[in-house]
């Protein structure tokens, strides 16, 4: 057993809340007690039941098979993007999954699948949907979403639909971003979320829910109101909520024209958050109009500018600041979200670029009490480095998407205070930033489908024994 796993097996938690879910890490927090991390041993290579290449590091019994990587014909023929991103699972006919897929391409590089049925025509990010079965065998897939940019996560929504993201701000209206593509050779304005349903393609950009660095969206059913992060790379970031004009539930879809809000910390305006926290850190908290949610753009101000727009208007009414937040998942009537670089910088650790020197955050909003609270707080690099996306197994265990520096993995943390390694990315050839993205549980809990994001992304779907350990 290396280092890194034996500090991953039982490092002492920092987190929040004495009862319920996630007490387990509450209680390591403030004791320092060794857990027991739940996992499933130690990860060795497995050849993809694709083609018998090593692309992960898995437990024992474990098996996969990637499928659609980029540059291959989705099944009408067209080509697949690269770059996957966040996914969704849904039932299928037949124990089949349905999967709705990201894809987080940036620049005016064209709209793949058919460019007249794209939002806009020069922009190449969005989805696709896919039937496959549980060994990842592709029956159908296709494009759904087209024309959007920097399609990075979203959420799956009850009534049949996922939720795509768009992470920036681009448009003919903005200076060009940090990669320097040509802003004015786009069409449209970006920076939305799109509703796309399983039944047919995607509609346009709901305008109300705000134009910025989107990353993440989390529906809760009980009031109707859509979560979402957000992920300013070099800025403050801010957590958010789009208040629909009528539930969704029961109106079939998100309509626009509702309102949106930015979390505050009740008698703490402009808490910054991103910093390391105590253990047992708990805040109530307040929401802020934002009362702009779109706006106008005039003289092509620049990108910088731009992606500031919404949430200065939150912050400067005393909303929370928060580094990079992006991934959300809502499991029984709470939020929780990951804050990619929240936290202190451990010792030995060298603070990562932009917002936030920390290694990562897991917050838990609940919806029905108002109460903000820090589940986990990455002690270093060695246990945490950088979480991503977000999503629970049928356990309720969090399955936590690692983007750092050294070896990517799939972690859990288990509802009783544990954090486990449970797959290892192997080096991609010529991409050094590959990482995991996209992690969703199919129907009835038997397969994890997953994402690796890179330029030449493909898609996994991992089965094996799961009663063995936290998922």
């Amino acid at each position: 057993m290396d280092r890194r796993r034996f500090l991953a097996g039982s490092a002492a938690l920092t987190a929040a809340g004495v009862a319920g879910p996630f007490a387990g890490v509450a209680r390591a927090g403030r004791s320092g007690e060794l857990r027991r991390a739940g996992g499933y041993g130690p990860l060795t290579p497995v050849p993809d039941e694709r083609d018998g290449v090593v692309r992960l590091h898995l437990p024992e019994g474990f098996r996969y098979r990637s499928f659609n990587p980029a540059g291959e014909a989705f099944t009408d023929g067209t080509v697949t993007p690269g770059k996957h991103d966040g996914m969704a699972a849904f039932r299928g006919p037949r124990g089949t999954a349905i999967l709705i897929r990201n894809h987080e391409v940036n620049g005016p590089v064209g709209a793949f699948g058919d460019p007249a049925k794209a939002y806009d025509p020069a922009a190449g990010g969005g989805t696709a949907t896919l039937q496959v079965t549980g060994d990842g065998r592709v029956l159908r897939s296709g494009p759904s979403l087209t024309g959007t940019q920097m399609n990075c996560s979203g959420g799956p929504m009850p009534w049949g639909a996922w939720v795509s993201c768009e992470e920036t701000v681009n448009g003919p209206d903005v200076g060009n971003d940090h990669t320097g593509q040509d802003n004015g050779r786009l069409q449209r304005r970006h920076g939305y979320i799109f509703e796309v349903p399983l039944d047919g393609r995607a509609g346009g950009p709901i305008r109300s829910a705000g134009r910025f660095s989107h990353e993440s969206a989390a529906f809760d059913p009980s009031s109707g109101a859509i979560y979402l992060t957000e992920d300013n790379f070099a800025f403050a970031s801010g957590f958010y909520r789009y208040l629909p004009p009528q539930n969704p539930l029961r109106a079939g879809r998100i309509l626009d024209g509702g309102r949106l809000q930015m979390l505050a910390v009740r008698g703490e305006p402009g808490k910054d958050l991103s910093l390391g926290q105590p253990a047992g850190a708990t805040y109530q908290t307040a929401w802020v109009d934002i009362e702009d949610p779109d706006p106008e753009f005039t003289g092509t101000p620049g990108y910088e500018i731009a992606m500031q727009a919404v949430g200065s208007q939150g912050r400067a009414g005393g909303a929370a600041l928060f580094s990079r937040l992006e991934g959300a998942v809502h499991h029984h009537g709470t939020i929780y979200f990951v804050s990619t670089q929240g936290g202190a910088t451990a010792p030995g650790d060298t603070p990562p670029d932009g917002f936030g020197k920390g290694r990562g955050q897991v917050w838990a909003y609940e919806t029905w009490s108002g109460l903000l609270r820090l589940v986990y707080e990455s002690p270093g690099s060695v246990v945490l480095d950088l979480p991503d996306n977000v999503t629970t197994s049928p356990r309720g265990t969090l399955v936590l998407c690692e983007d750092g520096g050294e070896g990517n993995y799939l972690r859990g943390l288990t509802r009783h205070g544990g954090i486990f390694d449970f797959a290892l990315l192997a080096p991609v050839a010529g991409d050094s930033g590959a990482e995991f993205a996209g992690s969703t549980f199919g129907p009835g809990g038997r397969t994890l489908y997953v994402n690796v994001q890179s330029s030449r992304g493909a898609s996994f779907a991992i089965w094996g024994p799961w009663q063995r350990g936290g998922f």
